[in-house]
């Protein structure tokens, strides 16, 4: 099984983060965190790394039934949105399946709650590009 689903985008590096950015709004989810790890990478190791940039996505709805459900699941979440350029100059999106990491807390009542957003974010990726 996959961890993560994909997509490439073949646009510049701001448009595609900024498109990525409205298509997760438009699937109900907001950024709650964000990482650019060119920037962390340069800064803390002075390594010039790919425009790769992580985004912290919740859907509050969701998060709330999550921790209701299992109360240490916040360890697991928000789900993560990676940008990250290729060789080609495209843009890869890749989402993480929330079926997958769910898997491991062993938790029954979060498959549904987990299928729900992997439609979601499935569905954001599908629509991308």
């Amino acid at each position: 099984m996959s961890y993560h689903y994909s997509t490439h985008l073949h646009m510049p590096w701001e448009q595609a983060v900024e498109r990525v950015r409205s298509g997760l709004q438009e699937a109900g989810f907001g950024i709650v965190s964000e990482i650019d790890v060119r920037q962390t990478f340069a800064k803390k190791l002075a390594v010039d790394f790919r425009p790769y940039l992580i985004l912290g996505a919740c859907n509050p709805r969701y998060a709330h039934q999550a921790i209701l459900a299992e109360r240490h699941i916040g360890t697991m979440l928000p789900c993560n949105v990676v940008l990250q350029e290729d060789r080609d100059g495209s843009i890869e999106v890749s989402a993480i399946d929330p079926v997958a990491s769910m898997q491991a807390v062993g938790n029954p009542g979060l498959a549904t709650l987990a299928r729900d957003v992997q439609e979601q974010l499935r569905q954001f990726i599908a629509a991308l590009p």
